[in-house]
């Protein structure tokens, strides 16, 4: 039997870095993966240029339901620190919006770093390697692998979320933990398009395609989220940075409210045009929003978009705008798996240190990344919760082994 002092399963962002800097620790250190390619999310994410971090990351931008758990990784190894490495391996990035950095040239420049963080610290690495059984014994853990059976002290789990399982995303980490005895937050799609019936769409399904900056909310109270960003129309409901944002907190039965106008005096403005403008309706509204949307919204309150602006009524004006600056709209459910970007819920934080990510239950027995009840916004904060909990992780492994033959 191999002894390792940590085994770290799962070789996506999070394990690919914990895996490099607990092996630049002096650990001797084995990464399994299952899958036949090698992070895989991170070669498809951004479009392909990998939206490696945002510089404004800080826990206000994660949701969790033990919200201030994300603190103390953040705090020890912080969107700095990450920009700090990928300088270090020369690799040219650009801010694309709101803090967002992406790769100049292509995602694979970050996975070549985070392989050249791995060699550095000896890592061995076994792809694709299954993980056929885990076994808590005294003083560690025995897996039986692929590859044949391994003893190691310290385990990480770093098996991601339920997105995309096209590139071999599964439940395999969050079964463990249950079986480990950690509690399970309940596992939904986030950063994800959101979808309506077919007769509530129907009157803006032909908006297919239609982008626009908005306001949207949804929750009430203190439960309220907003977020400003750009809304698109889908064939089947709605997606765009504004939805995926505002998915991460939506629940099933709430309603959305949409501000199409982003911002300003609509009703204002048209009794102002009433009283100073020749146009039609149709051609007046179209000055505010996009002509579709316009008439698709016209059509939908009944008024004739080709009224002269002095024949319509103060009141019918005064109802359009209401309802384009908060559009009423119930979602009946989301994309799921297949388009989500993320995992909202998982390892239970109540379970875990956050120091070090630590299991309160199994010593030597740590989760890290998406597989923790930690998300992030859409922007790159994901992945700085994948380097954020794989350092915090690594920097409180120690070796175990010493002497053993690897």
């Amino acid at each position: 039997m191999e002894h390792f002092d940590v085994v770290v399963v799962g070789a996506g962002a999070a394990g690919l870095f914990c895996a490099g800097v607990a092996g630049q620790r002096g650990l001797r250190v084995l990464l399994l993966d299952h899958a036949p390619k090698l992070a895989e999310k991170i070669r498809i994410s951004g479009g392909g240029r990998c939206n490696f971090t945002n510089r404004e990351a800080a826990p206000a931008n994660f949701l969790s339901d033990n919200p201030h758990f994300c603190r103390s990784a953040l705090a020890r190894y912080g969107a700095a620190d990450f920009i700090a490495l990928v300088r270090r391996h020369g690799i040219a990035f650009h801010e694309k919006h709101r803090g967002q950095l992406f790769c100049d040239h292509s995602a694979e420049d970050i996975i070549t770093m985070l392989l050249r963080e791995c060699e550095a610290g000896a890592v061995v690495r076994r792809q694709p390697c299954r993980v056929q059984a885990v076994r808590h014994v005294a003083d560690g853990h025995e897996l039986d692998t692929d590859a044949g059976p391994v003893r190691t002290h310290q385990l990480v789990i770093a098996t991601g979320g339920l997105p995309i399982p096209k590139i071999g995303a599964t439940d395999w980490g969050l079964r463990l933990a249950e079986r480990s005895g950690h509690r399970i937050v309940a596992p939904r799609p986030a950063l994800v398009p959101l979808t309506f019936d077919a007769q509530t769409w129907a009157p803006y399904a032909a908006l297919a395609g239609l982008a626009l900056p908005v306001q949207i909310s949804t929750g009430s109270g203190k439960q309220r989220t907003v977020f400003q960003e750009d809304l698109l129309f889908t064939h089947r409901g709605l997606s765009g940075p504004a939805v995926l944002q505002i998915s991460s907190y939506w629940r099933p039965g709430q309603a959305l409210s949409i501000d199409l106008t982003h911002g300003g005096d609509l009703g204002g403005a048209l009794l102002a045009a009433k009283l100073t403008s020749k146009r039609q309706l149709g051609n007046e509204l179209a000055q505010h929003l996009p002509t579709r949307l316009a008439d698709a919204f016209l059509a939908g309150s009944g008024l004739d978009a080709h009224r002269p602006m002095p024949d319509c009524r103060d009141r019918d004006l005064q109802q359009l705008a209401q309802r384009l600056q908060a559009w009423p709209i119930t979602p009946n459910g989301d994309e799921g798996w297949k388009k989500a970007e993320v995992m909202a819920g998982g390892v239970d934080t109540r379970d875990l240190s956050s120091q070090t990510l630590a299991s309160r239950h199994v010593p030597g027995l740590y989760f890290i990344g998406e597989a923790v009840d930690v998300t992030g916004w859409l922007g790159g904060y994901n992945f700085q919760w994948a380097w954020s909990s794989a350092f915090a992780c690594a920097q409180s492994l120690q070796p175990q082994m010493a002497g053993a033959t690897a």
